[in-house]
C-alpha cells in the first residue's frame, strides 16, 4: 500500500471501515488487509513494543492526518438565551404586563373627565406636571424587571461556567498510559495520538478506539454502547476491537490506538449537558439530596403562601377602594371615569403581583447555587474534587462512612517487612545468604513475572528521599523486596518479556490471587501464584524445605503456620501475601486452562511476606473528629480479618472497651441470608448498627451493606450514608451511597465516574473536609433562610398599607441576590464538627431560627407601623398616607422605606449566626465578600434615598433624618440579643418534616 502523501500507509477513512467491524470479522479483515496487527503497525509506523519515537514532528503530523484526541465543547447558552429564560418567569411576565399597561393608561387623559368627580383618591394633583409623571412608576418598575432579570441572567451564566470550569477540570485530571520510545509513560488523554501503544488495565475507561495486541484475560463492559451487561472477553485472535468509552472489567493488554478523532471519540462525560442522552444506565438512582428535599417543600409551602396573601391584597385593595369611593364619598357611577378606575385596578394588580414576587423565595436556588459553587472552588483546595454539587451538601447530613483501609486510613506506602520462606519466620528481611538459590530462584522469578509489567519502582526524585512506586501498591512492596535481595526484577522482565506470557489469570475480588503461566522450552509449563494467604495456602500441597526442596505440606503444619506465622503477622496490622508456584509436565499435555479450579491447586508454597502500609498519621485524630461529630466510621476491606482489625484499633475505629462488632464477607453473608439464600432487611438491621469492620469483603458485600444501612428503619433517622472506593466493582456501592468518594490516585476510572467526588489525594481527613464544607452550605442556606423569612412576613404585611411597588422590589433584590451572595460564602469552622447531623427528617427551619424569624418581625413591623400611623407627629413632618394617584413622594414614606431598608442590613448580620449565638460578629472581617456586599448595599440605598427621586418614590433627606432611620436599623441588633435570651423550646415547628411515605 502507498504511502499516503509520504506518511502513513493507512487512511483514516480505512481505519474507521475496519473499526466498523467485530468479531471474527475484524480479525478476517486484519488478515486480509494487513496480515496482522504487526502489519497494521508497520503501515502505521509504530512499533507494537517500543511505541512511537515522541517526537514532536511525528506528534504534530499524526495530529494533523488523523486528527486529536478531543471533543468539540458543547455550545454554551448566550447571555441573551438567559435572558429570554430568565423573562419566562410567570410572576416577572405578569408584573411587566401589569406595568406595561399602568404606562399606556399614564399617558391616557379623558377629555370630558374631571378627576374630582371621580373620587377624593383620583383627584388631589395641583401641578399638571406632576400628574404627567405617572408614567415614571410604571417605568421605574420595568426598570426594576429589567435588573431582576439581568442579575438572573448572569447567575445562571455564571452556574453554566461553573459547571464548565468543573468538567474541564476534570478532563484535564485524565491521563492514560502509552509507550512511547520504549519508555512508559502517562500522558494527557488529549495527547493520545493514532499509533500510540497504549497499556489497557482492569479500571481503566477506554478513551479512544484501538486494536489489541496483546492481551492477559481481558473482559470489557460495552454496555455504554451496546446496552448488553454481560462483559465482552477480548483476545487477539477472536475480538480485538476495542472500542472507546467503554470499561476494562478485568485483565490487561496493549491496543494500538487507531482513531481518535471528534467525530468517532464517544462523548463518556460525567455532567451531562442539555440535550445530550445519558450512554449508559445508572446502576442505581439516588434520591434528591437531604437539602434538595427540605427546600423543595419550603418553597411549596411559600409559594402557596404568597400566592394567598398576594389574592387577598388585591381583593382588599379593590374592596376598600370601592367601599370609599362608592359609599363612603358617595361618588356617582361615571363612564368617564373608567379610565381613572382601570388605573387603580391596574395599580391593586401591581402591588399584589409584588406582594408574590416579594414572598417567594426565588432567592432560594441562587443561594443554594452560590453557596455550592462557593464551596467546590474551596473544596479542590482541599483535595475534594466535587463532580455532582448537591453532593457536597449530602456530606454534611452524613451519619455513617464505609471506608476502603488501603491508600485511605494507611499511606498505601507498602513494604515488605517480615516474611516466611524455607521452614524460617523472619522478624525482618532474610540476608541472601539466607535463602537456597533455588529457593532464591523461585521467589524473584515469580515476583518479576507475576506483578503487572506495569508495577515497577523508580530511582527517588530527591537525594535521600525514597523511591517512587507506581502501579500497585502491593506488588510494589514485593518488587521492592526483590531489589533487597539484590535481584532486579527488571532483568527478569528483559529476559521474559511480557508478550511471552503464556496466560495471566489476573486478580479480582473474586479469586483473591493472581497467576501467570509460563511456557517452558520442553513443553513444560510454571505457572506462579500470589494471593491471600489464609486462602492460597489451602490450595498448597507442598512447601520449600530449608534445602529449598519441595516437600509435602500436610493440614497440621497448615494449621501450625496459620496460628505461628499468619495471626502474628495479621495482628500486627501486616497484609499477609502467599507466593507459590505449580510445574505441568509435558508428559501430561497442555492442561485445560479455563478450569480454573483445577489449575489452581496442588500448588507448592514458596513463601509468605507481611506487608506494612502505616497508618496515616492525620487519620485517628480526622475518625476522631468524625465520631465527635456523630459519624459512625465503619471500616470494609479485604485484607483479612485480624489485620483489619489491628488497623481499626490504630486508627481509633475501634476501642479498647468497646462491644463492636467485626466479621469477614463470608461470615456477614451468612447472616444476612435466609434459608432460601435470599438478603433480608430484617437480618442486615441485626447487625450493621454494631458492625465496625468488615473484611476479606468482596464489592457485593459492601453494595449489600450500604443498601442496608440506607434501606433500614430500625433507626429513627434515616442514615445518610458515604462510601469510599477505588475498584471498578466498586461502582454500584459508589453510585447506591447518598455521596460516593473514588480515590484520585489510586482510582480507576470506572469508580471515578460512579463517584460524586474525587478525593485527589485518597486522604481520609480530606472526607472531613467535606463534611465541614457540606454542613457549611446547609447552614449557609438556613442564615439565608432566616433572613429571607423575617423580610418576607415584614413585606408582605407592609405591602398592605400600599409601600411604593419600586422600593418593594428593591427590597426584594436585596434581600435575593445580594444576601444570597453575602450569607452563602462564610468560611466554614471546627465548631461546625461539634454537633450531631441534621438527618432527613428535622425541620430546615429550626426552633432557634423560627424565634429569630418571629422575634425579628415583631421588632420591624413594630417600628414600621408606628412610623406610618404616628411618624408624622413624632417626626413633626406632613403625612404620607392616602396620597391619591400619581402624588409625588413623601419625606413620611421615605422615611418608612429607608428605616426598613436598614433594619434589612442591619439583620443581616444577625443572621449570619443561627444556632442562638450572641456574638454577630465573630469572623466577620474574615469574609470580605460579606463586608463589601453589606458596605455596597448601605451606599446604593444612600444614592437611592437622595437621588432616586420619582423613580424611586424617595424624597432626600436630611441628616437628623438619617439619624433617625440609622438608630432605627441598628436597634435590630441590640433586638437581637433580647430575642438570643429567650428560650428555643417555647417555639413550635411551623414546617413539618418529610414522612418516609412523602420520601
Amino acid at each position: 500500500m502507498k504511502d499516503k502523501e509520504g506518511h502513513f500507509g493507512c487512511s483514516l477513512q480505512e481505519l474507521r471501515s475496519l473499526m466498523e467491524l467485530r468479531g471474527e470479522e475484524s480479525c478476517a479483515m486484519i488478515k486480509e488487509q494487513y496480515g496482522d496487527v504487526n502489519g497494521l503497525c508497520s503501515l502505521l509506523r509504530t512499533s507494537p513494543v517500543n511505541g512511537l519515537d515522541g517526537t514532536v514532528e511525528d506528534i504534530n503530523r499524526r495530529q494533523k492526518e488523523y486528527g486529536q484526541n478531543v471533543l468539540p465543547p458543547q455550545k454554551a447558552k448566550t447571555f441573551l438565551q438567559l435572558v429570554w429564560k430568565a423573562l419566562n418567569d410567570v410572576t416577572l411576565i405578569i408584573l411587566q404586563v401589569a406595568a406595561i399597561i399602568s404606562l399606556a393608561l399614564s399617558f391616557y387623559s379623558p377629555p370630558s373627565a374631571d378627576r374630582q368627580h371621580c373620587g377624593k383618591a383620583a383627584g388631589g394633583v395641583v401641578e399638571e406636571s406632576e400628574a404627567e409623571a405617572g408614567w415614571i412608576e410604571g417605568a421605574a418598575i420595568l426598570l426594576s424587571v429589567v435588573c431582576v432579570v439581568l442579575v438572573t441572567a448572569f447567575n445562571d451564566w455564571s452556574k453554566e461556567k461553573q459547571f464548565r470550569g468543573l468538567q474541564s477540570r476534570i478532563d484535564q485530571e485524565q491521563k492514560f498510559t502509552v509507550v512511547r520510545a520504549g519508555h512508559v509513560i502517562q500522558i494527557l488523554v488529549s495527547e493520545i495520538v493514532v499509533g500510540d501503544i497504549a497499556q489497557v488495565k482492569y479500571g481503566d475507561l477506554l478513551p479512544t478506539d484501538g486494536v489489541l495486541i496483546q492481551g492477559n484475560d481481558l473482559k470489557i463492559d460495552e454496555s455504554s454502547l451496546t446496552g448488553e451487561s454481560d462483559h465482552v472477553k477480548k483476545s487477539v485472535d477472536n475480538d480485538p476491537m476495542l472500542l472507546s468509552g467503554t470499561h476494562v472489567m478485568e485483565g490487561s493488554g496493549k491496543m494500538l490506538v487507531k482513531q481518535n478523532d471528534d467525530d468517532v471519540v464517544m462523548d463518556m462525560r460525567p455532567l451531562n449537558d442539555d440535550g445530550q442522552p445519558e450512554k449508559k444506565k445508572n446502576l442505581s438512582t439516588k434520591t434528591k439530596s437531604v437539602l434538595q428535599l427540605k427546600l423543595n417543600k419550603l418553597t411549596m409551602q411559600i409559594g402557596k403562601a404568597g400566592l394567598l396573601m398576594s389574592s387577598l391584597t388585591v381583593i382588599i385593595l379593590i374592596t376598600r377602594f370601592l367601599i370609599d369611593t362608592f359609599w363612603v364619598q358617595s361618588v356617582p357611577w361615571s363612564s368617564d371615569c373608567m379610565p381613572i378606575y382601570v388605573q387603580f385596578l391596574v395599580k391593586f394588580l401591581i402591588i399584589g403581583v409584588t406582594v408574590l414576587v416579594v414572598a417567594v423565595p426565588e432567592g432560594l436556588p441562587l443561594a443554594v447555587t452560590i453557596s455550592l459553587a462557593y464551596s467546590v472552588k474551596k473544596m479542590m483546595r482541599d483535595n475534594n474534587l466535587v463532580r455532582h454539587l448537591d453532593a457536597c451538601e449530602t456530606m454534611g447530613n452524613a451519619t455513617a462512612i464505609c471506608s476502603d483501609k488501603t491508600g485511605t486510613l494507611t499511606m498505601n506506602r507498602m513494604t515488605v517487612v517480615q516474611v516466611f520462606i524455607t521452614g524460617h519466620y523472619y522478624k525482618g528481611l532474610p540476608r541472601l545468604k539466607d535463602i537456597p538459590a533455588s529457593a532464591m530462584d523461585l521467589l524473584t522469578t515469580g515476583i518479576g513475572v507475576n506483578c503487572a509489567y506495569t508495577s515497577k519502582i523508580l530511582a527517588p526524585e530527591k537525594d535521600g528521599g525514597l523511591p517512587s512506586q507506581i502501579g500497585n501498591k502491593t506488588e510494589c512492596a514485593l518488587l521492592g523486596f526483590s531489589l533487597k535481595l539484590d535481584r532486579h526484577y527488571q532483568a527478569i522482565r528483559e529476559k521474559i518479556p511480557e508478550e511471552s506470557l503464556f496466560k495471566v489469570y489476573t486478580f479480582n475480588s473474586e479469586r483473591k490471587s493472581m497467576s501467570t503461566v509460563l511456557y517452558n522450552p520442553d513443553g513444560s509449563y510454571r505457572m506462579f501464584s500470589k494471593g491471600a494467604s489464609e486462602i492460597l495456602l489451602l490450595k498448597c500441597c507442598m512447601i520449600l524445605a530449608p534445602s529449598g526442596e519441595a516437600i509435602p505440606f500436610r493440614t497440621r503444619k497448615r494449621e501450625e503456620m496459620m496460628k505461628q506465622v499468619i495471626e502474628p503477622m495479621a495482628s500486627q496490622g501486616l497484609r499477609t501475601i502467599c507466593l507459590a508456584y505449580k510445574d505441568f509436565p509435558a508428559a501430561d499435555g497442555e492442561p485445560n486452562w479455563e478450569d480454573e479450579g483445577d489449575i489452581l491447586s496442588n500448588l507448592t508454597c514458596i513463601a509468605v511476606v507481611g506487608i506494612e502500609d502505616p497508618v496515616r498519621p492525620e487519620v485517628p485524630e480526622a475518625i476522631r473528629k468524625c465520631q465527635q461529630a456523630g459519624i459512625t466510621v465503619r471500616m470494609v476491606t479485604g485484607d483479612n480479618i485480624s489485620t483489619a482489625r489491628a488497623i481499626a484499633c490504630k486508627c481509633g475505629i475501634l476501642n479498647t472497651g468497646d462491644d463492636f462488632l467485626c466479621m469477614d464477607g463470608k461470615e456477614f453473608n451468612r447472616l444476612i441470608r435466609n434459608s432460601q439464600g435470599e438478603i433480608e432487611q430484617g437480618l442486615i438491621d441485626n447487625i450493621w448498627p454494631n458492625l465496625r469492620v468488615l473484611a476479606r469483603s468482596s464489592p457485593t458485600d459492601k453494595y449489600n451493606l450500604v443498601k442496608g444501612i440506607i434501606d433500614s428503619t430500625v433507626l429513627e433517622k434515616r442514615q445518610v450514608v458515604a462510601v469510599t472506593g477505588d475498584g471498578t466493582n466498586d461502582g454500584p456501592a459508589l453510585k447506591k451511597a447518598d455521596v460516593g468518594f473514588a480515590m484520585g490516585i489510586a482510582g480507576t476510572d470506572v469508580a471515578k465516574e460512579a463517584s460524586d467526588i474525587i478525593l485527589t489525594d485518597d486522604n481520609f481527613s480530606s472526607i472531613v473536609q467535606a463534611v465541614k464544607w457540606g454542613r457549611n452550605v446547609y447552614d449557609s442556606i438556613s442564615k439565608f433562610l432566616q433572613f429571607q423569612l423575617t423580610v418576607n412576613v415584614v413585606a408582605v404585611i407592609v405591602a398592605f398599607t400600599g409601600a411604593c411597588i419600586t422600593q418593594m422590589l428593591w427590597v426584594n433584590l436585596i434581600m435575593d441576590t445580594f444576601a444570597s451572595l453575602a450569607l452563602a460564602t462564610e468560611q466554614p469552622t471546627d465548631a461546625l464538627l461539634l454537633r450531631k447531623p441534621y438527618g432527613r427528617d428535622k425541620p430546615l427551619i429550626s426552633h432557634t431560627m423560627m424565634k429569630n424569624i418571629v422575634g425579628h418581625a415583631i421588632y420591624q413591623l413594630a417600628v414600621i407601623f408606628t412610623l406610618i400611623y404616628h411618624g408624622e407627629i413624632l417626626l413633626n413632618i406632613t403625612s404620607g398616607r392616602n396620597a391619591p394617584l400619581h402624588a409625588p413622594p413623601s419625606v413620611h414614606y421615605t422615611i418608612v422605606f429607608n428605616t426598613f431598608v436598614l433594619m434589612q442590613i442591619f439583620n443581616e448580620i444577625n443572621a449570619r449566626k443561627i444556632h442562638g449565638e450572641r456574638n454577630v460578629f465573630e469572623g466577620i472581617l474574615k469574609n470580605t465578600i460579606f463586608c463589601v456586599i453589606l458596605l455596597g448595599t448601605l451606599l446604593a440605598q444612600i444614592l437611592i434615598v437622595q437621588f432616586g427621586g420619582s423613580a424611586f418614590s424617595c424624597v432626600a433627606l436630611n441628616w437628623q433624618q438619617w439619624l433617625i432611620c440609622a438608630c432605627l436599623g441598628l436597634g435590630s441588633l441590640l433586638w437581637g440579643q433580647v430575642v438570643s435570651s429567650i428560650p428555643s423550646c417555647g417555639c413550635r415547628k411551623v414546617i413539618k418534616p418529610a414522612t418516609r411515605a412523602e420520601k
